[in-house]
């Protein structure tokens, strides 16, 4: 893969110093990690089997779905508002359904969200990721880097993880990098260009209102 310069570091307010808030591109994999010290690596440098996938629904089941998004998009907000909750309750919890979730990096503040809602594990990562939607008009506005921050560690501890804990999650450097490879793997492998994407068992979707997700879903269960 083509060599990048990352800016790997903290993320604690010591560290956001001196950096303006300021989205560079438009497209996936723009971010420029926020921190104290600077890296040059190649992503075939980096073990991105470390990271793990955030995954909800039967193992065995006959749908499998990958959503790709990013904590700062308002349209992936407003799908995990709204047609995620419908999509769980008669698909996902029904075992019809295995649902995928994975990141996408448009700027630092998704990455920094990532990180924190991957701080409780798997098992809270969803209930983390549906506490950061349903605040994304508040923490994403926050102007200064390190107002952002504070709103995600007040998420954070919303769902239970004191400020040590989330200290030692948004400083994590290594995981930073290791995060933003395993990103850029999975969003060129599939071809991603905009969130929220979804590959419905294998075939790549866009944004879609829930009565097209169910004409999808029942289609691929023969229903």
């Amino acid at each position: 893969m083509q060599r990048r310069n990352l800016i790997l570091g903290a993320v604690a307010v010591a560290g956001l110093g001196g950096w303006a808030l300021t989205r560079t591109s438009a497209t996936p994999g723009s971010t420029a990690i926020v921190g104290a010290a600077n890296a040059q690596s190649s992503d075939a440098d980096v073990d991105t089997s470390t990271i793990t996938e955030m995954v909800v629904g039967d193992a065995d089941a006959p749908v499998t779905i990958i959503e790709y998004a990013s904590f700062t998009c308002p349209h992936c907000a407003a799908f995990h508002q709204g047609p995620f909750k419908q999509l769980k309750a008669e698909y996902i919890d029904t075992g019809k359904v295995r649902f995928i979730y994975r990141e996408v990096y448009f700027d630092r503040p998704g990455l920094w969200a990532s990180m924190m809602a991957r701080c409780g594990g798997e098992a809270k990562f969803f209930g983390i990721a549906d506490l950061i939607y349903k605040g994304q008009s508040d923490w994403v506005r926050g102007g200064d880097p390190a107002t952002i921050v504070e709103g995600l560690r007040k998420i954070g501890r919303l769902a239970g993880m004191d400020n040590d804990t989330l200290n030692a999650c948004l400083q994590d450097a290594d995981k930073a990098q290791t995060l933003v490879a395993w990103e850029t793997e999975n969003r060129e492998g599939d071809d991603i260009t905009s969130t929220p994407s979804f590959i419905i068992n294998g075939t790549k979707q866009s944004n879609m209102s829930y009565a097209d997700f169910k004409t999808l879903i029942d289609a691929e269960l023969g229903s």
